[in-house]
């Protein structure tokens, strides 16, 4: 029997007895008050479903006196349900039903219907249904099924249902089974804010940090290394050695760092080359108290272990960053760097004269395992190895593109035939000249020309790349906001380098002409700041020009770098010899203008690499 022609024929049948409670004789009155009976009954020979019970018990329960109660029974795989109404007793005394009993009569008898159709119960009820105005017709709507939900039995209330779904006559009426009500979205909890951050920032936070410690612990050294030649009656030919022992290692595996990276993931180098310069660190007071020759791998060690961290970097920035994002995603990466410089010299001078200048070394090198415990269950090489990433992350990030797997093999000839590249090499030496100058010999400086004493000289120190933690920033947002308004990738690259070699370039020749400490200082802070626009412009072109060979890019590419920090820091040695702090800073200014020409003649924005 079709549920509709139930439904419409009990109602009818209902409602007509009601009518007739006022024109019949006393006898019709008291059969009014007899039991009324509907059944529904389903046949099911297949539907597991029907092994559940269908409602709990309705207690009595409305204000008129009023009671009902529907009962289910389930016998094997013959299922039926029945719903039993108990008309409103009038007391002793015959009452002629108005119009507005009838109606409050027809709703109580829906309001049963409809707590049948939509109990809950251990459960399985028919889900909320949508309007029960339309009971009385043919075509009642399918119940829509969902998974079980066991409640508590409690109060059913027809006004807090709906019925969904198809009509009835749609399907064979086995199918129709009884489920819970679904729970509401506002009783679903929303997520935490920190589940809401979106992923790629999170790799983004702990790739600074892991900068943070690599500058940390490149730094201290320079600051360390007064009391130690002091302790180990160094030279000042020593000094210098020891000074660029760590750029053997650092030299040896940039491009290294770089195929390994693209070809193993960024995760697992990066985590390598920070758990690697962490021990060197911590070994470092060993090693010098074991002699020169040990001090000197050691150092060079710790340069293998930093030296594969930025390919690794801009290898895994490459596969999560768009390029809407990438100019100050990588800046705030960057200004890890500066940061960690702040840190190291900020912390050095105090470590020293309270603990002794080993405990810069163990201090700053047991951070590293904390960094490392993070990376390892929170970092991947790429979205698609990412269980945590939404997708709707991983659309933004791919921006309609899709994600090539890992290189086999280096194409060089076609790397190397690329002006493009050259351009980035050229440039990242003329960069790196003068920032490994102010890396290494700044605390001498303030110390032998401006006359400050340690504490002074790293206090001091901290001031310029304060800046350019600052001017990184800056120059990233300022960027991808150009990009974002329509201006070309190529131009906004020419335009932040223009800046991040210009800038330096005119502060170190106002400060070869300044006399007084604090402005030297204030030269010195600028020129830091303009070079931090540097990272938006050829520390960011990497990816732009190739970001499958990311890796490999910025390895060849830092190891030009690393070259100039090598000779730069040899050459203002032996510049000093002969002259002045004033022919160091010349050489630095003709670099930077040599870069700034050959990055605005050759360099480009767009892919040239696939």
């Amino acid at each position: 029997m079709a549920m509709g022609a139930v439904l419409s024929s009990s109602r009818a049948a209902f409602l007509a007895s009601s009518s007739s409670s006022s024109s019949s004789s006393p006898a019709a009155g008291k059969q009014q008050q007899d039991h009324t009976m509907m059944m529904i009954k389903y046949s099911s020979t297949s539907s597991p479903h029907t092994r559940w019970p269908v409602c709990s018990q309705l207690v009595a329960g409305d204000r008129n006196g009023g009671t009902g109660r529907h009962v289910s029974r389930s016998t094997g795989n013959q299922f039926s349900a029945h719903i039993q109404i108990q008309q409103p007793q009038l007391n002793s005394t015959p009452m002629r039903l108005c119009n507005n009993n009838a109606g409050l009569v027809k709703r109580r008898v829906l309001s049963r219907v409809e707590c049948f159709l939509s109990s809950d119960p251990v459960t399985s009820g028919w889900h909320k249904p949508k309007n029960l105005t339309g009971l009385d017709t043919a075509g009642v709507l399918q119940p829509e099924y969902r998974a079980p939900v066991r409640k508590q039995r409690g109060d059913c209330r027809a006004e807090q249902y709906e019925m969904t779904g198809a009509p009835l006559g749609d399907v064979p009426a086995e199918a129709a089974v009884l489920v819970g009500d679904a729970a509401s979205p506002e009783a679903a909890s929303s997520p935490a804010w920190w589940q809401q951050f979106p992923k790629r920032m999170t790799i983004v936070v702990l790739c600074f940090f892991s900068f943070l410690l690599c500058n940390m612990d490149r730094v201290n050294m320079s600051i360390a290394i007064l009391p130690m030649s002091a302790e180990f009656g160094w030279s000042p030919a020593t000094v210098g050695l020891i000074q660029s022992s760590f750029f053997w290692g650092y030299l040896l595996t940039q491009i290294l760092g770089g195929i390994w990276a693209d070809r193993f993931g960024g995760k697992v180098v990066l985590g390598f080359g920070v758990v690697w310069w962490s021990i060197a660190t911590i070994l470092t007071p060993f090693a010098a108290k074991l002699g020169l020759p040990f001090l000197l791998v050691v150092r060079a060690f710790m340069g293998i272990g930093e030296g594969v961290a930025m390919p690794a970097m801009n290898n895994i920035l490459s596969k999560w960053i768009p390029v809407s994002e990438r100019s100050r995603s990588l800046a705030l990466v960057y200004s890890g760097m500066y940061l960690g410089s702040v840190t190291g010299l900020a912390f050095s001078p105090f470590l020293i004269s309270k603990f002794g200048w080993p405990s810069v070394f163990y201090g700053f090198g047991s951070l590293g395992s904390i960094w490392f415990t993070l990376w390892q269950l929170k970092a991947r090489s790429s979205p698609s190895e990412d269980p945590e990433v939404t997708e709707d992350e991983k659309r933004h990030i791919l921006g309609g593109s899709t994600l090539k797997e890992p290189v086999t093999s280096i194409p060089w000839k076609l790397i190397l035939s690329k002006p493009a590249v050259w351009a980035l090499i050229v440039s990242h030496f003329c960069h790196n000249w003068g920032t490994f100058i102010l890396l290494t010999w700044m605390p001498t400086y303030y110390n032998q020309v401006l006359k400050f004493n340690l504490t002074e000289s790293g206090l001091l120190c901290v001031l310029p790349w304060l800046t350019m933690a600052v001017f990184a920033n800056v120059g990233g947002w300022i960027a991808d906001t150009l990009v974002a308004r329509g201006v070309s990738i190529t131009n906004v690259r020419k335009i932040m380098q223009s800046i991040g070699f210009l800038g330096p370039a005119l502060f170190l020749t106002l400060l070869s002409k300044v006399r007084t400490p604090a402005m030297a200082v204030l030269c010195m802070a600028c020129s830091q700041g303009s070079d931090a626009f540097s990272q938006s412009g050829l520390y960011s072109n990497h990816q732009d020009i190739g970001p499958r060979y990311a890796g490999v890019l910025l390895g060849l590419s830092n190891t030009a770098g690393v070259l100039a920090g090598v000779f730069g820091t040899a050459a203002t040695g032996y510049i000093l010899q002969k002259g002045s702090w004033d022919s160091v800073f010349q050489v630095a200014v003709l670099l930077y203008i040599v870069g700034t020409v050959v990055w605005n003649v050759f360099s480009t924005g767009e892919r040239i690499l696939e």
